[in-house]
């Protein structure tokens, strides 16, 4: 597998023999996306990820796409490929009794535990943060979970779907559009779930700080719900002041739009009269942009209705990078809407080392999003593929545990492992 440091091109980095995070254990007992992203963040910073699955059936991502050839292979899934590199993988079943003492062994020597299960299902199995704590009184515990661990929401399941509309994101998209009677979208992806494992990212590294000062671990309670509100507060703090619903449909008259071009769109937005000056220069100066009722900012969002169809006729017959370029020289605000492909074949992202390509023994070889995080003393590596489900059994309860072969041959017939 090829080890790359992260550098912008033409720099070297100074040779250190650790990372950021290098000597901090982590314990991943989650699943899906946000979680197992927030362990990632650690663990490209250097971090020890431990992530546990249940034997057979392994994280929920290994199920979901992209697969290569879409041909569906609980090692070959992109999402888990992408969200569990340099982790170390094991299978643990901590519903039995000999899986949950074996779990409270690793947190005897962990620092961070990060976990999205429901508040009822981590007491009752007696591994919530009060008996983890005796256990280990430096431990960190982030918990993700759709509503927090207290309210009457605390123990409700949730899709990503479901914790995205819960925050009023989906409520106030789409964005821009002329036709208020759209029904509310979600934004592509798992957005949302990325976002609430950065949060919880931050939270951790937060918690770890305060840790290494005053040696004492903490509990961090990460609401998705709450995290994605984050997104939108303006939003809520107008209602939760005003009384009112702000406009989930705004136009963006007299300002700019999204137009099309022959190979995809551009978004404009020029609504001070410099930027507007700019974008009719960057036209041409045609004879209906220099009309006295679009002089003024008021006077264009009165006729905006006129205006974007003809300057829908104008990017229409012309590719993106020819529009984009010309109007950066002439300060005009014009942006490409970017594709995967604009995004993989963009000069500033192979400038920037962005895709890596990892070799993994099951699914191949392939490029990867790395990190946008460049360190200048502790570079980002990508040191090793996803695990396999339950991969580094053998190392983590053999050679770090002290059990046996015998014993481990025994745990798995059992369904422990």
């Amino acid at each position: 597998m090829e080890n790359k440091e992260l550098m912008p091109e033409g720099k070297k980095p100074t040779r250190m023999s650790t990372k950021a995070l290098t000597g901090v254990k982590v314990l991943e007992y989650a699943g899906f996306v946000a979680a197992p992203y927030c362990a990632k963040l650690l663990a490209d910073l250097g971090a020890e990820v431990i992530k546990i699955e249940k034997p057979v059936m392994g994280d929920e991502s290994r199920r979901w796409g992209p697969f290569p050839k879409d041909v569906p292979h609980s090692e070959k899934s992109g999402l888990f490929l992408y969200l569990n590199a340099n982790k170390l993988g094991i299978t643990l079943n901590l519903e039995t009794y000999t899986g949950s003492a074996i779990f409270k062994e690793l947190i005897n020597s962990t620092d961070i535990l990060i976990e999205d299960n429901r508040p009822e299902v981590m007491k009752g199995s007696g591994l919530d943060y009060q008996s983890l704590k005796a256990i280990n009184p430096k431990l960190i515990m982030t918990s993700i979970t759709p509503f927090g661990q207290s309210g009457p929401y605390s123990n409700y399941k949730a899709y990503y779907l479901n914790a995205y509309q819960s925050c009023m994101l989906g409520y106030l998209t789409p964005v821009g559009s002329s036709r208020p009677e759209r029904s509310p979208l979600k934004i592509g992806g798992f957005v949302g779930e990325y976002a609430c494992g950065l949060s919880a990212a931050v939270a951790t590294l937060g918690a770890l700080y305060s840790q290494r000062s005053c040696g004492k671990g903490q509990y961090i309670d990460i609401s998705k719900q709450e995290a994605l509100l984050g997104f939108g507060r303006v939003n809520a703090a107008y209602y939760a002041n005003e009384g009112k619903e702000h406009p989930r449909i705004f136009r963006l008259m007299g300002k700019g739009g999204v137009m099309p071009c022959k190979d995809g769109h551009l978004c404009i937005h020029a609504p001070e009269d410099y930027q507007w000056d700019a974008l009719v220069q960057l036209m041409g100066s045609p004879d209906w942009a220099t009309d006295e009722k679009y002089r003024t900012p008021l006077g264009r969002m009165m006729h905006w209705h006129e205006i974007m169809p003809l300057i829908k006729n104008w990017t229409s017959t012309r590719i993106k990078e020819e529009v984009y370029h010309p109007a950066q020289q002439l300060g005009c605000t014009v942006t490409p809407v970017t594709t995967t492909a604009d995004i993989v074949n963009s000069k500033q992202s192979k400038a920037r080392g962005f895709f890596s390509e990892i070799s993994h023994p099951e699914a191949g070889r392939f490029k990867y999003p790395t990190s946008p995080l460049i360190f200048s003393e502790t570079p980002v590596k990508i040191e090793r593929p996803a695990p396999m489900l339950g991969e580094h059994n053998e190392e983590v309860y053999i050679k770090r545990l002290g059990y046996t072969q015998e014993d481990i041959v025994q745990m798995a017939k059992a369904g422990i492992i």
